[in-house]
């Protein structure tokens, strides 16, 4: 490895330990070890899901794909942040695994370290997945990865509250009539809205439908889309439309406010749908509305399935084939719901959808989502990002206005 790869990788490790990415839904333990990729019969593969032990669906699949391969899975599992950081530092010494499924934001960072490979370069048919998806493992024009499946944002509502308001969920189509439906539900004598503002990327995560649904840019923070999104949720935390806690709150503890059954809406993603049937009293879900109309894009969440760069070319073919089984159609529509995940592909969502009518708003929200490094941002995000979120808080503490928090957040940026 050359000296200017190692380089780049040490500051791909600095931006991950900087900021974290793991702001869908992700794990908090460590799964194993990093190893090596063992003799030519063995292939290494490393994923962020812990939760899956070895009788798995998840880990089945993998040891099928493995067999179908005509190789044996060595498969370790880490939470998301670390994973990124023992794929840079496994990088660094030669050591990488063979498939590595990654959260998607940093599919960028390692992209620009020269850890991955490119989809081109091992011939992976990415033609079927939505363009969307797929541009949150693209960089300069490549893609460096192929999606899993993904998760995103919506709005779930308690039904007796909004019956109780006179708000008929199917009126909510923009910001003015989500903001009435908050006052009529606030007269009626019940909570508004909760979701996560809390100064970590959770509270991007959030945030972002909002900012990109006023039709701002994360190149131009200090836009007067970006105020107008800022000063939407600043005047509902005066307006009592949304408990001051938002600024603490992570997507978990939001949820839990949710699920007091005091809160009509609640801002939060697919990894709550099996909370959600748990909740105790009836649901629904909206799309989040764009300023003017239509749904907001939000952030994708979920990882990608991506094969590192090894010394050794000629392992490439069978990760190839690992890769082409992870994903293709009949394993896409298990794992996906597994995952509590939207498929990548309309002819897997469609089938999603059939089994599960309740996931036609969920599909919609991905139809219209964008990654976060989408743009062609890359390894510039975490840094945009923190400043978002530095941005959000000081304006909903009121330190700042909102112009001021965004233009001090588009220098720093800068």
């Amino acid at each position: 490895m050359s000296r200017t790869t190692r380089r780049r990788i040490a500051l791909s490790l600095a931006v991950v330990v900087a900021a974290s990415t793991a702001a869908a839904c992700g794990s908090s333990s460590s799964g194993g070890s990093s190893g090596s990729a063992g003799g030519s019969g063995t292939y290494t593969v490393w994923d962020p899901y812990p939760q899956f032990d070895g009788s798995s669906d998840w880990a089945k699949l993998l040891d099928s794909c493995g067999t179908r391969a005509g190789v044996k899975i060595k498969r370790t599992a880490f939470d998301t942040t670390d994973l990124t950081n023992k794929t840079l530092l496994a990088a660094q010494q030669g050591n990488p695994p063979d498939v590595l499924v990654v959260d998607n934001p940093v599919v960028s960072t390692l992209a620009d370290a020269g850890v991955l490979t490119s989809t081109a370069e091992n011939k992976i048919d990415t033609s079927q997945v939505e363009p969307n998806l797929l541009a949150a493992g693209q960089l300069g024009g490549k893609s460096y990865g192929i999606p899993i499946g993904a998760n995103t944002l919506a709005l779930y509502y308690n039904k007796d509250i909004l019956k109780a308001a006179g708000v008929a969920p199917a009126s909510i189509t923009d910001w003015a009539s989500l903001t009435a439906a908050l006052a009529k539900v606030k007269a009626a004598g019940k909570k508004g809205i909760t979701f996560s503002a809390i100064g970590t990327e959770e509270g991007s995560f959030q945030f972002l439908p909002w900012f990109w649904g006023a039709g701002a840019q994360l190149t131009d923070l200090a836009s007067a889309r970006a105020v107008s999104a800022v000063t939407l949720w600043k005047d509902w935390l005066k307006k009592g439309y949304a408990p001051n806690s938002v600024i603490n709150n992570t997507q978990t503890t939001s949820w839990q406010e949710f699920a007091t059954g005091q809160y009509a809406f609640a801002e939060n993603g697919t990894w709550q749908l099996a909370n959600a049937k748990k909740a105790g009293f009836g649901y629904g879900t909206i799309a989040i509305p764009a300023a003017s109309g239509g749904t907001a894009p939000a952030p994708t969440g979920g990882e990608f399935v991506t094969v590192p760069t090894q010394k050794d070319t000629g392992r490439y073919s069978t990760s190839d084939a690992i890769v082409s089984c992870l994903t293709d159609a009949k394993n896409l529509l298990a794992t996906d719901t597994t995952l509590s995940y939207v498929a990548p592909t309309t002819a897997v969502q469609d089938q999603q959808v059939a089994a599960d009518p309740a996931l036609k708003v969920w599909v919609q929200a991905v139809h219209a989502a964008k990654g976060r490094t989408s743009d062609n941002l890359g390894t510039k995000y975490p840094k945009i990002s923190e400043q978002l979120w530095d941005a959000v808080q000081a304006a909903l503490t009121g330190s700042k206005s909102p112009k001021d928090a965004l233009s001090a957040a588009q220098s720093a940026a800068r």
